[in-house]
């Protein structure tokens, strides 16, 4: 796991001690990345210069440093990542007659580009990886990313310069990097609470699309030119969930329990690879209590575990953790979250984040990193279950309802949602005395059944502020690979659709870059084996009742759990890794926030429709229900703090 940078100008006018001098720099800004060592290599001829910083994982020696040519001399890497079966395709090599001279993965990989090519390599790899490559002979720089978009990549332009590197920080240190905001990308921001690949938030950088390769002659290569137009797939979802719809499995229940746990435990033990201290993140939830399970399974010693916990009712899972980890004898921790430790990390998101991104989770998520830190380097933890095997609400209660109104004609279904939405919310909420959020959740299924079809329904579920974009000035939405129906297969169900657009889109700009940013800000490294693309596969060839049974989500999983913990510990509602935002933002922040939204600040930035931005934040100021969701105010505040930190 590293972070990695570099750059190629087309007109070099540097020399070779200052060309190294911003190379060091860009090095600098990325560090937390990899603080055990770095280096530099540059070309000899024509100024090409890969950046390397290492946190050592696989082969603690010098012979996993990297830059790292291959067994030929021909290519040469800048590689952030781990492939996990990289010790099967090494004895591969080894059985073709090929001699390594260390134990690292990225030695394996560039062996495998020798002697398979580079699409063929890529096909044979499992992890999670963002590369830059170097083809000597034909002179060509290969990008590549992994399946899912675990690992980041951004690419672009500086005047006369190509760069790229795993962070948007490292370029503030090129000269000629010019931080114009993307106003598409702005607008993307805004409805979704973070940027889509293969947008970024400044023009002319883009981010290299998940299970994509960019390949860019060196000779006669145009500046400024639109990079998207040469990301090539290697790995289709689309094609994936295809065939295993086509192909559904004919398995007992039995048979795909015991399947799908051998597969599971198997993408575990990979993923317990490591030559440093290695642990995990346990919420208490069914996700990540089935990846300790089978890791204790596979574990002479009792595997560390990490948890926080906020003292305010209704944010806390620690004491279920605490239950989970007694059970399987882990050698557990535990960190109570004050407000003010968790306040404290705000003024730093920025500069964790160095895009503006809203997960309100990316607190609790730093938090545990920060905490894990201190005993391990390696980190397990449940990322991507809810993707693959349907495990949010709106997984589980959309499309039932949806089901029963389909049929009802747009324009009378249409009328009735909205008188019914007309209602209070302490209306409805008086059904259910014991959910204080249930009129509030009825007002948003009327609003969502009121969409004139599922696709309309789930980017409303998905958007951070429904409309947000409209706060944009000039600010179009542009065609995203969510909305692009040529990636998707056509005539899904409606869950499917759901948990295609969840694993192609939402988890990968969203989730991914939440925990990819929180960890490597303290040197951690997080692996995530519900995330294996192999299980992501086989999950497409299940039928919707091995997913969504009884109403419940994650059925599958839970027949696993329950193999290894009982019921009682893990069954209940599920909470999410949220935090009392609200509370804070009446008191504690409130001072912050209103800096931030300062009326005469967001006219000179010219920017927003500022009379929307601060109707949203009045109508929180005097709305007296403090469980209202404030996932808008939340984008425009980051995005502010973002602003204040690397454009003023």
């Amino acid at each position: 796991m590293c972070g990695i940078a570099g750059f190629y100008p087309l007109q070099p006018n540097y020399n070779n001690q200052e060309s190294l001098n911003i190379a060091q720099a860009m090095a600098g800004a990325i560090t937390h990345r990899g603080p055990d060592s770095g280096d530099i290599w540059q070309h000899e001829d024509n100024g090409l210069t890969f950046i390397h910083r290492r946190l050592a994982i696989i082969d603690l020696s010098h012979d996993g440093a990297q830059p790292m040519p291959s067994p030929s001399g021909r290519y040469i890497v800048t590689f952030n990542g781990e492939i996990y079966n990289y010790r099967e395709l090494r004895l591969e090599l080894e059985n073709l007659g090929i001699n390594f001279k260390g134990a690292s993965d990225t030695e394996v990989m560039l062996a495998g580009f020798d002697e398979w090519g580079i699409k063929a390599t890529l096909s044979k790899l499992n992890g999670m990886f963002a590369f830059v490559l170097y083809d000597r002979k034909d002179n060509v720089l290969h990008f590549a990313r992994d399946r899912f978009g675990k690992k980041p990549l951004y690419v672009g332009w500086a005047g006369k310069s190509l760069i790229f590197a795993s962070e948007l920080k490292a370029f503030h240190a090129y000269p000629g990097f010019e931080k114009n905001i993307n106003q598409e990308a702005l607008a993307i921001y805004m409805k979704y609470g973070y940027v889509h690949a293969p947008f970024s938030i400044f023009e002319n950088i883009w981010q290299l699309l998940p299970a994509s390769v960019l390949s860019l002659p060196l000779e006669n290569m145009a500046s400024n030119e639109n990079l998207t137009t040469n990301m090539k797939y290697y790995w289709s979802l689309k094609d994936v969930a295809q065939d295993g719809l086509d192909n559904l499995t004919t398995q007992t229940d039995d048979e795909v329990i015991s399947e799908f746990e051998a597969k599971l435990e198997h993408a575990v033990s990979q993923r317990m690879i490591s030559d440093v201290p290695l642990g995990a993140f346990l919420s208490g939830g069914i996700d990540s209590s089935t990846i300790v399970a089978l890791m204790q399974k596979q574990s002479s010693t009792p595997v560390k575990t990490f948890t926080i916990g906020f003292e305010q009712e209704g944010f806390n899972e620690a004491e279920y953790a605490k239950q989970i980890a007694l059970h399987l004898g882990t050698e557990h921790q535990e960190f109570y979250v004050s407000d003010q430790d968790a306040l404290n990390v705000i003024p730093n998101l920025p500069k964790i984040y160095d895009e503006p991104f809203a997960d309100q989770s990316q607190i609790p998520t730093y938090l545990i990193s920060k905490l894990a830190r201190d005993e391990v380097t390696v980190v397990l933890t449940g990322d991507g279950g809810d993707e693959i095997l349907a495990g949010y609400d709106r997984h589980t209660k959309i499309p039932p309802l949806w089901g029963k109104v389909k049929n009802i004609p747009y324009p009378l279904r249409h009328a009735l949602c909205g008188v019914l939405n007309l209602a209070p919310a302490e209306l409805y909420g008086a059904l259910k005395k014991n959910n204080p959020h249930f009129g509030a959740q009825v007002k948003r299924v009327l609003g969502l059944l009121s969409m004139k079809d599922t696709s309309a329904i789930y980017d409303a579920l998905v958007s951070g502020w429904q409309g947000g974009e409209k706060a944009v000035l000039n600010g179009t939405l542009p065609l995203l690979p969510l909305n692009n129906k040529s990636l998707c297969p056509p005539n899904l169900s409606f869950l499917d659709k759901m948990i295609f657009g969840d694993t192609l889109s939402y988890r990968t700009n969203d989730l991914m870059v939440k925990t990819d940013r929180a960890s490597m800000a303290v040197a951690l490294e997080a692996r995530a084996p519900l995330m294996d693309y192999e299980l992501a596969e086989y999950a497409w060839q299940l039928p919707a009742d091995m997913k969504v049974r009884d109403g419940q989500g994650k059925w599958l999983l839970r027949q696993v759990l329950k193999k290894h913990i009982p019921e009682n510990l893990y069954e209940r509602p599920k909470m999410g890794f949220s935090v009392p935002l609200n509370d804070w933002l009446k008191d504690p922040l409130n001072e912050w926030a209103q800096d931030l939204l300062d009326e005469t600040k967001l006219k000179n930035q010219a920017l927003f429709d500022v009379d929307m931005i601060r109707s949203a934040w009045n109508n929180f100021e005097n709305n007296s229900d403090a469980q209202s969701s404030r996932k808008d105010l939340w984008s425009i505040l980051m995005f502010q703090s973002w602003y204040k930190e690397y454009m003023t």
